[in-house]
């Protein structure tokens, strides 16, 4: 495992986490996730020599780290301009306790994010090989 690597890539969460506090509506994130997943994924497969999916998937995970420090440490800056996400947790349990809410929350949603750029970096890892073989 590249730690390094995958720490250094990971930065992109931690700028994406300050990102949708203050600018990003949480619409329109995927529009910013979806060009940083393709550049790390590619990254990743030029970098390494195996492991691609773990290595996207520990980068994931460590996006959740960054992001979910930073709207918890910033939760009442985040929930005043993001109000709609206030009232879409309103009819999900524990809407009594927020920040316990969007540790669940940002969780499955750092792991899933994890699959998604292990995949992209899955086949990232089996194109450049394979451009790298001929």
């Amino acid at each position: 495992m590249n730690w390094k690597l995958i720490f250094t890539l990971s930065l992109f969460g931690l700028a994406m986490a300050f990102a949708t506090v203050f600018w990003i509506p949480v619409k329109s994130e995927w529009i910013f996730w979806l060009p940083i997943f393709i550049i790390c994924a590619l990254v990743i497969a030029r970098k390494t020599s195996g492991n691609d999916f773990l290595h996207g998937f520990m980068v994931g995970l460590f996006n959740c780290f960054w992001i979910l420090a930073v709207h918890l440490i910033l939760y009442h800056t985040y929930k005043g301009i993001h109000p709609e996400m206030a009232a879409m947790n309103v009819n999900l349990p524990l809407h009594n306790h927020p920040r316990i809410l969007m540790i669940i929350i940002g969780i499955v949603i750092g792991v899933l994010s994890g699959v998604v750029l292990g995949l992209f970096t899955f086949l990232a890892g089996l194109v450049i090989r394979r451009k790298n073989a001929h």
